[in-house]
């Protein structure tokens, strides 16, 4: 039985889903402004995760992720740079999706873009007003009241009457301590250009909240089983979304929250000026491969922040020798074919099964390695054992997808690879160049970069 933290009841729950397995899932994509950097990539990587441990468990996923096209940020490009809104977002749309490509983060099944979905925005919106939750302006924009939606405030655990509600707000995004109705249909201004529709209010565009809960229920239904985000998508979209979707359709919308939290960089807030700030771009030119990536980013659990710093590429680089190592010597000997997994898979999946426990299935899963190691060098491991092994470490990158898909690296040259860079961090520059010659010996190039050595064949 899987359990997630719900972030809409700040508990662990069992999670039962409306169909029997199936999973539908939504996530908030990127908005296409600009090129996404790392501290988003850590919610994707987590989305990607979950989704993934969802299909070993042998859920079949329905997963939709949108891409904001119109919003605030999207304008303001389209009119700094003098390009129309299409030009900007269709470019920053191909890039993270080179980037997601890259990170081998499996795709969604659609990727919906808010503006082809403005018609269904509209009559979600008319619904609301209808019902009595929303109201238009003598500018023709739309607001939602949230004084008609008792559970106002319920993902965040915000007391709405305890605090001082300002003015309605158009802004996309705004404080947690100022709750305020806020922004439907946002009347058509001169710094949005050609950027409006049709409706019947007047000319204008959708605001970002609406736009989510309008694609997720036209793809999935009006109550579906998950939405994702990260923890800064809390307040005020999320609740939002939920405030909205509710009062449109009267149903529960949405029965888990799952939220990652924040990505820090060398201990803090990632910031131009300081320059700690990455896209996956500045990885790859700094030597990272999408492997260690993946494995930095879901070495720690998604409800607690993880320090990115350029020094775990070390760590994430023997981590995963380790494991291709292990992968090569059970290869090397005359298995038995067998759908059998070792025993330490129970723990595995238990680790995986609460709330997606990345660190304790890591850890129980190194220990495996360890000891299936130490078998090896005793001679102490059955063929049947190795199979085991292999079909191990197969579901093990199944979930965690951090084994490159090269060829595979013989276990010696492996093993000089380790030590080499055992000898590096020691500073002993005469045995480094040594071990370098001799796997160049055998068919390897090794290469040294500031962040590490990458390793490819003559």
């Amino acid at each position: 039985m899987l359990r997630f933290h719900n972030s809409l009841t700040r508990k662990k729950e069992d999670f039962v889903p409306l169909e029997k397995g199936k999973v539908k899932l939504y996530t908030c994509g990127p908005t296409v402004y600009d090129t996404a950097h790392i501290g988003n990539f850590r919610t994707f990587l987590f989305e990607d995760f979950l989704k993934r441990v969802l299909v070993a468990r042998g859920f079949e996923v329905l997963h939709i992720m949108n891409i904001t096209d119109v919003d605030d940020k999207t304008i303001k490009k389209s009119r700094d740079e003098g390009k129309p809104l299409s030009e900007i977002t269709s470019h920053y749309t191909k890039l993270f999706n080179r980037d997601l490509a890259a990170l081998k983060i499996i795709p969604a099944d659609v990727y919906p873009a808010a503006t082809d979905h403005v018609d269904g925005m509209i009559k979600m919106i008319q619904s609301l007003i209808e019902n009595g939750h929303a109201y238009k302006t003598e500018d023709g924009s739309v607001f939602f009241s949230i004084d008609s939606y008792k559970n106002y405030g319920a993902l965040t655990n915000i007391n709405v009457n305890k605090m001082r509600q300002s003015q309605r707000v158009e802004s996309d995004e705004y404080g947690l301590n100022n709750p305020q109705d806020f922004a439907l249909w946002k009347a058509s201004k001169d710094e949005d250009g050609d950027v409006a529709w049709d409706s019947p209010w007047g000319k204008g565009r959708p605001g970002w909240h609406i736009e989510c809960s309008a694609m997720s229920m036209e793809y999935l239904g009006d109550h579906f089983d998950i939405h994702c985000g990260g923890v800064d998508n809390k307040f005020p979209h999320h609740e939002n979304e939920i405030a909205q979707s509710v009062c449109a359709v009267d149903t529960p919308f949405v029965n888990f929250w799952l939220h990652s939290e924040f990505l820090m960089v060398d201990g803090g807030k990632m910031s131009k000026s300081l320059g700690n700030f990455y896209c996956i771009s500045d990885l790859f030119e700094k030597g990272f491969t999408a492997e260690e990536i993946r494995y930095i980013m879901l070495s720690g659990h998604y409800r607690t922040k993880v320090n990115f710093t350029l020094d775990k590429q070390h760590e994430a680089k023997m981590a995963i020798l380790r494991i291709h190592e292990l992968q090569s010597r059970l290869t090397d000997m005359k298995t038995e074919s067998t759908t059998d997994f070792p025993d330490s898979v129970i723990a595995f999946n238990a680790a995986l099964e609460d709330d997606l426990d990345a660190p304790n299935s890591l850890a129980v899963f190194f220990d495996w390695v360890r000891a299936t190691n130490t078998a090896l060098d005793k001679n102490e491991l059955s063929k049947s054992e190795a199979s085991q092994g292999l079909n191990f470490i197969t579901y093990f990158d199944s979930v965690f997808a951090v084994l490159p898909e090269d060829e595979s690296i013989p276990p010696d040259v492996l093993d000089l690879v380790s030590e080499r860079e055992e000898a590096r961090k020691n500073k002993e520059w005469d045995k480094s160049d040594e071990l370098r010659d001799l796997i160049a010996s055998k068919g390897w190039i090794i290469k040294d970069t500031p962040d590490g050595a990458k390793l490819t064949s003559k």
